[in-house]
């Protein structure tokens, strides 16, 4: 559901991992703290856009092959930021972490790309996600 917890929470994540692209040196938790005070912020919604990020982090290498490996005409460096961070989540969520519907994560992916990325980026989203969850069943 747009707009749901979830959601916001997925947009918290990505306002942090966009910071902490920029400037990896940042400590992700004040990033979180900080990002989490612009906004309403349940507890459940912290802790799962701090699940997310964490994630990202600790598996950015895996979540890069896994993107790269369903890209066939962009390298992963040579994607838009917002879109790159946006497929790290998403596949995080799809192929690490298994505790998200497949469909949702994808569609929660798009909207956040057609949201924040550029014209062309919720299809470019929807096509590398739907090669990852092909690769990724169990």
């Amino acid at each position: 559901m747009p707009g749901g917890p979830r959601h916001r929470a997925r947009e918290l994540a990505l306002k942090v991992l966009f910071q902490l692209e920029h400037s990896p040196e940042d400590d992700p938790g004040e990033a979180l703290a900080y990002h989490a005070s612009d906004v309403r912020t349940t507890p459940s919604t912290l802790a799962f856009a701090e699940e997310l990020v964490r994630g990202v982090t600790e598996h950015r290498s895996q979540l890069d092959d896994a993107i790269q490996a369903a890209s066939t005409n962009w390298r992963v460096d040579q994607m838009g930021r917002v879109d790159r961070i946006v497929l790290r989540m998403a596949v995080y969520e799809i192929a690490v972490a298994r505790k998200t519907p497949v469909r949702a994560a994808i569609n929660e992916s798009i909207e956040l790309a057609k949201t924040f990325g550029g014209e062309e980026s919720g299809r470019f989203v929807n096509g590398i996600l739907g090669k990852v969850a092909a690769t990724a069943a169990p």
